[in-house]
Order: structure tokens, then C-alpha cells, then sequence
């Protein structure tokens, strides 16, 4: 108990999105956690976007996964990508915040936990070597070795891989995002044996248009995996 008082008084808890002091460690202040879109209520059972008015129990689906055809059955997401939660995603992506992937799997830990299976065996998107040579680490690969741990879950964190380069996708339109990701993930020859036949959650930061999670998924049930679903930290929503 000294030890604890003496490392709190080094090292006192902090605001995990702006740093500003609070009383347990690895949360948000006041402020940010008002000013932090945390998806619930009625939400598309398919990628996990807020929806209005009361579906009950219905598996309501939102204008985008009308028309589109995903390749997993079921999406959930914590947060809306807008304000604390795009900068929470961009730091733990682009700014070395990795201590950020220990709050953050928690929280997606709560989505992911009703969709998991005896045979489940969570698998992050992967990136293509260059661009993890650069960054260093994988952030989807890091949330998902966390979540694993805190439900006991089996984690692949190698069972996709990129052999293909892809630009950026920032700014593109759907149509063009998923012509870019059109085969460039495929299983790892060396893990396929892992996961087929059993339930694949794919784990990644963000879901944008969705077009790197069909991309994976698609990948998935080719190399013979019986059902995939999505959990990710955050989804862009329409007007945010």
C-alpha cells in the first residue's frame, strides 16, 4: 500500500485524452468523457453506427449496410470518430500512445464480449511491413493481444497478412477505398490450419467505410473461417 501511494505521488493518475489530473488511472476527466461519443442505444447490428429511434430487438441495419454486402455478420464499435475519440484513435495510431491500448481494450472488451464464441480467436488487421517498419507496431495487433487476455479469448496475431502496398486512404470515397483494398489481404499460408473452421473476430482501430474489414474478412472465409464479426474502438459516423 506505501509502494502504491509512493508511485501515485511520482507518477499521479492522469486523463488518458488530455492529461489533466483524475482520481483512477487510465480514465478520462470530467470534461472529456462529456465530450466523448460513446455509441449505444440503437445502433446497425452490421458495422455498428448510432441509429435513430428504438429497434428493440430487431437487427436494424443503416442505409450504408443496406447497400453494401458485408462479409462478417456483426460490427460494434465504442466510439463515434469525432472529437476525444478521433484524437484518442490518432494518438494510439500515429502519436506512440500505446499506453492508450490498455484503457481502450477495456472498453472494447465490453462490445466484443457478447459475440464470443467457445471457438472464437481474435485476429487484428494487419498492416503492409513497410508502413509497420515506420510506425514500429500495430496498434490493431496491440488491442487485440490486450482483449484476449482480459476474456481468456485466442489471439492470431499473424493469421492476415499484406503482401501488397496500398496508398493511403485518407480522403478517398467508399467506392475508391474498397477498389485499393480489392485483394490486398490474404491469410497467412502458415496460419490458415489455426483459424478455419472457427468464429474470427477481427479487431481493428477504426471502421471507416468498412472496405479493410471486408478485405479481411473476405480473406477469412476463403481460407475457410465459419463466421467473421467486427469489434473495432471507433466508427465514423455521418455528420459528426
Amino acid at each position: 500500500m506505501q509502494m502504491q501511494r509512493f508511485i501515485r505521488a511520482i507518477y499521479p493518475a492522469q486523463c488518458v485524452a488530455c492529461d489533466v489530473a483524475t482520481t483512477d488511472d487510465f480514465g478520462l476527466c470530467g470534461a472529456c468523457w462529456r465530450d466523448t461519443q460513446f455509441i449505444s442505444g440503437t445502433i446497425c447490428d452490421a458495422c455498428g453506427t448510432v441509429l435513430p429511434g428504438d429497434f428493440g430487438d430487431y437487427d436494424a441495419k443503416c442505409d450504408d449496410c443496406l447497400r453494401i454486402a458485408r462479409p462478417w455478420e456483426k460490427g460494434r464499435s465504442v466510439l463515434a470518430y469525432t472529437g476525444v475519440g478521433r484524437k484518442l484513435v490518432l494518438s494510439l495510431k500515429h502519436g506512440d500512445r500505446t499506453d492508450l491500448a490498455q484503457p481502450v481494450a477495456r472498453w472494447m472488451v465490453r462490445k466484443a464480449e457478447p459475440l464470443i464464441q467457445p471457438d472464437s480467436v481474435l485476429v487484428p488487421v494487419p498492416l503492409h511491413w513497410v508502413r509497420l517498419l515506420r510506425r514500429r507496431y500495430n496498434q490493431a495487433a496491440i488491442l487485440a493481444n490486450i482483449m484476449g487476455k482480459l476474456m481468456q479469448t485466442a489471439v492470431c496475431p499473424d493469421a492476415l497478412i499484406r503482401p501488397r502496398a496500398t496508398s493511403s486512404l485518407e480522403g478517398h470515397g467508399r467506392e475508391a477505398r474498397f477498389r485499393v483494398l480489392t485483394g490486398a489481404v490474404q491469410i497467412n499460408p502458415k496460419r490458415q490450419t489455426t483459424i478455419a473452421g472457427r468464429h474470427v473476430v477481427l479487431v481493428d482501430d477504426v471502421m471507416t467505410s468498412g472496405a479493410t474489414l471486408a478485405a479481411c474478412a473476405d480473406a477469412c472465409l476463403a481460407a475457410g473461417v465459419i463466421r467473421v464479426d467486427v469489434v473495432t474502438l471507433a466508427r465514423a459516423v455521418k455528420d459528426a
